[in-house]
């Protein structure tokens, strides 16, 4: 299992990521990570293992680091993420909740054509990073999200922090959910719509199966239609 959280926001996010992120902490036991991206400083990612403490232990002495308007939040049972990617599509930070049954055989696939797995932290393939590489293969954001529900067997959710703001996309099964939240100059999107309340944050949209969103800090737009 696992969580995430994701905020764009007029104001500094890094309070709202950290307690967002939080509120997902049932969900998983072993990895969280955070990431936020600023004009200025562009994209800074932390990750911890909690399998021996807690996320707020781990995350808030080096709350400050966390620079930005917008930031995505994991909280994985499995592995370490966020992703930092740079690629043709742009730079981008990938956080998944994800159970894929045909992991080799897209890992050998992907090997067969010259790119490369490098996330071996836990011995095991790093789906988040697979998921990436499924990703940049598309011709922009959306084209590389369906070939992900295309080649996948079993599920995935997930966001993308860019530099223009958050990409969330539900898994064509409709297994894992999304949900959506906005407040005066913010908004978020998450697994569980208990980490609004505390946020200020009211529920505004729950994503269809399939369903690609983008959020900006006034709003979200539709980039792909639920199946």
């Amino acid at each position: 299992m696992g969580g995430f959280f994701g905020i764009v926001s007029q104001q500094q996010c890094n309070a709202d990521l950290f307690y967002g992120t939080d509120y997902q902490s049932h969900l998983g036991t072993k990895r969280a990570g955070m990431a936020t991206f600023s004009v200025e400083n562009g994209f800074y990612r932390s990750i911890h293992n909690l399998e021996n403490t807690y996320f707020r232990t781990r995350f808030e002495p080096e709350l400050d680091r966390f620079v930005g308007n917008s930031g995505i939040g994991v909280i994985s049972d499995t592995d370490a993420q966020p992703m930092l990617m740079n690629s043709h599509l742009g730079r981008f930070a990938l956080v998944t909740v994800a159970k894929i049954n045909n992991m080799e055989q897209l890992a050998q696939a992907l090997l067969s054509e010259n790119m490369h797995l490098s996330e071996f932290s836990s011995g095991k393939i790093n789906p988040t990073e697979l998921v990436a590489l499924l990703i940049i293969k598309g011709k922009d954001f959306v084209d590389g999200i369906n070939n992900v529900f295309r080649q996948i067997e079993g599920s995935c959710s997930m966001l993308l922090l860019t530099e223009d703001g958050i990409i969330a996309a539900r898994d064509s099964w409709g297994r894992t959910p999304i949900v959506v939240g906005k407040r005066a100059g913010a908004m978020a999107v998450t697994s569980e719509s208990t980490a609004f309340p505390n946020l200020d944050f009211e529920t505004v949209h729950f994503l269809g199966p399939g369903e690609i969103i983008r959020i900006r800090e006034h709003g979200m737009e539709t980039l792909r239609q639920r199946n």
